[in-house]
């Protein structure tokens, strides 16, 4: 039974521990902060969750995030110049323009000719500006997957910079899951307590 109490105060703590940072997020970032793209090279913001402006994507250099033909989403760079050679931001996108282009770059176009006039067709979506609204890596969970992100470049042979910062585009802060967390963890504890109110006064007589 005290294995169980132990447990239950462990498994509590950690819900709190995750409620708390959930709650937090969502109390700085009751809506989406505008930032420039050089604001956001330079970690110059205040909030996680952004409307970055300016930036302009280079698909050319995204990444298929799965490793399979089962593509999803991308890792893609948002460069502050059309020439800019540093790549401090990427996001990850599902944007169902972007993948279905570079899977007909990748995957449908057989020559290089083809590929050259397909990118030429669509420059401005290829190297275009584009404004993106998601969410930073903000916290120590959050920070597994920068790792993992940063892991991948690596293993495409690009160099990265321990300023890089990492969006994911469209995700919003949880609204509902901390407080939830929360809850659970405060009445896990009442229960917790009053286990060891009971028992108190029996280990007393005893």
């Amino acid at each position: 039974m005290k294995r169980f109490r132990i447990t239950l105060l462990v498994v509590c703590l950690l819900l709190g521990w995750l409620g708390y940072n959930d709650v937090s997020v969502y109390l700085r970032n009751q809506t989406p902060g505008v930032a420039t793209i050089n604001q956001v090279a330079a970690q110059d913001i205040s909030q996680e969750w952004l409307q970055i402006t300016g930036g302009y994507q280079d698909l050319l250099q995204a990444i298929n995030m799965s490793g399979t033909m089962e593509i999803d989403a991308f890792l893609v760079p948002l460069k502050t110049t059309r020439t800019a050679e540093e790549l401090l931001v990427w996001y990850e996108t599902r944007n169902p323009r972007i993948v279905s282009a570079l899977k007909t770059y990748y995957f449908k176009l057989d020559t290089d000719e083809a590929r050259a006039r397909f990118i030429e067709q669509n420059k401005e979506l290829f190297f275009g500006q584009r404004n993106i609204t998601g969410m930073t890596v903000s916290n120590l969970i959050a920070d597994s997957n920068k790792n993992k992100l940063e892991k991948l470049l690596k293993e495409m042979n690009i160099p990265v910079s321990d300023k890089v910062v990492f969006v994911s585009e469209g995700k919003e802060p949880e609204k509902i899951r901390g407080f939830f967390f929360v809850a659970m963890a405060m009445l896990g504890i009442f229960k917790f307590l009053l286990g060891v109110k009971k028992k108190a006064p029996t280990a007393h007589n005893g």
